[in-house]
């Protein structure tokens, strides 16, 4: 027992190397993975707390297994503080994460083979939105709806006269690659002129959703899935908020709540992870707090700052800009068509870290494809503001034109650890070190 009681240092320094060596490379290098942020000590404590010792099958006040008094409360808590974040009906906190929350609402209102529009991977959509490798493109029948290939921009119309032709019992709108604004409104009117479900997925937008920088689709769409991490800034997890009330069964047994619910347990996941859902309630409380919507802001012209930098150096981006925390660099003007891969680790090497990335109707393949993703959630947490986005935006020009050549590596990486030594990564957290 007393081996229990010691510090991962001594009991696992194996272990232990690779946290530190994973905060160093966190503190010397730039994270613009749009999906990625810097979570508070107070998420990490929660996350590391007692509460991953519990087993607490069910919802709150309706377990199976005894000794949940205090789970119930933490649960209520982060509910409560979803709830008002995003002016929800019902929320559930349960989901491990954001995949199978989704899979979560397709299980509760589609039959297998059921028919349901997403966005093209291509064009911005995610793996569970119907992409042919996944759950939700071999299990269910997707047609996907597409950006407009010269604006690179969703045209409702066209949406609209898909949806009519092809009778959808579900659409989803979202993104994990999609730079400019969603008009959920739109999406909702569309789904409701077709008889379908509206499901959004929020994953990326989430805080800029919850503090009006971007549109909330809350209010409108029949179920609304989110990630809690990226612009959230809590644990990796999920969470579905929907309305209460079943549009298409209003006299079934079970409402759309019930429905989401049982899908989420017992119909996929066993005992939630309470230490996550800890964390969950605590990033949901700091979000509720006035600082939360200047950061949102913040993580907006920060992006407009990066775009504007990268397009005055040359760089063409996807549908010309960026409304939100996102971009997309297409690589093509610069003859480097399904580079994205080798760039990617010319920009790694000198301290930038972003992902390969598919564009519209992209020429190349999701292995070698000719996009970047780029994000500015991490960058601002550690409080980088536009200035700052000029001198990344200049590396990243700097190495995509020179992505071979050392020499250049090399003093990009010099400048990316002159700027990081400014902007230390919890700096007073010992337990880390």
């Amino acid at each position: 027992m007393h081996d229990m009681m010691a510090s991962i240092n001594k009991t696992d320094p194996e272990i232990y190397s690779l946290i530190r060596k994973e905060r160093e490379r966190l503190s010397n290098g730039i994270e613009l993975i749009p999906s990625e942020n810097v979570v508070s000590i107070a998420v990490l404590q929660a996350m590391g707390s007692v509460f991953t010792n519990k087993y607490s099958e069910g919802y709150p006040h309706k377990r199976y297994y005894g000794g949940n008094e205090f789970v119930d409360s933490m649960e209520d808590i982060a509910i409560e503080r979803a709830k008002k974040l995003f002016g929800a009906e019902h929320v559930n906190v349960q989901p491990y994460s954001g995949s199978p929350a989704n899979q979560a609402v397709f299980f509760a209102l589609l039959k297998l083979g059921d028919t349901f529009m997403g966005l093209d991977l291509n064009a911005g959509g995610h793996l569970t939105h119907g992409s042919t490798v996944n759950f939700s493109g071999r299990q269910y029948n997707c047609i996907a709806y597409n950006v407009d290939k010269e604006t690179e921009l969703l045209d409702y119309d066209e949406i609209r006269k898909q949806a009519k032709e092809v009778k959808p019992k579900l659409i989803i709108s979202g993104l994990t690659a999609y730079p400019r604004k969603i008009d959920f409104k739109a999406f909702q009117e569309i789904c409701d002129e077709v008889n379908a479900y509206h499901m959004s997925d929020i994953a990326h937008i989430a805080g800029l959703c919850a503090t009006g920088v971007h549109q909330n689709p809350v209010p409108f769409a029949d179920v609304a899935t989110t990630t809690t991490h990226k612009t959230l800034r809590g644990p990796r997890g999920g969470m579905i908020m929907c309305k209460i009330e079943d549009k298409f069964d209003k006299n079934g047994k079970k409402n759309l709540a019930q429905k989401i619910d049982s899908a989420i347990f017992p119909g996929l996941q066993g005992g939630p992870h309470d230490h996550v859902n800890a964390a969950k309630a605590v990033a949901f409380g700091e979000a509720l707090k006035p600082g939360y919507k200047d950061y949102c802001r913040q993580i907006v012209k920060n992006a407009k700052a990066l775009a504007g930098t990268l397009m005055d150096k040359g760089l063409e981006l996807v549908a010309g800009g960026t409304d939100n925390h996102l971009m997309v660099i297409k690589l093509v003007n610069k003859g480097l068509t399904g580079k994205g891969k080798e760039v990617q680790n010319a920009l790694d090497e000198a301290g930038i870290t972003v992902n390969k990335n598919t564009i519209p109707y992209e020429p190349g393949s999701p292995f070698n494809p000719s996009g970047l993703r780029l994000g500015t959630p991490a960058v601002t947490t550690r409080g980088f503001k536009e200035s700052e986005m000029k001198v990344i935006g200049e590396s990243i020009a700097k190495i995509i034109d020179g992505y071979t050549d050392k020499k250049t590596i090399e003093n990009v990486k010099k400048d990316i650890l002159e700027l990081c030594r400014q902007f230390p990564l919890y700096p007073d957290f010992t337990v880390l070190e």
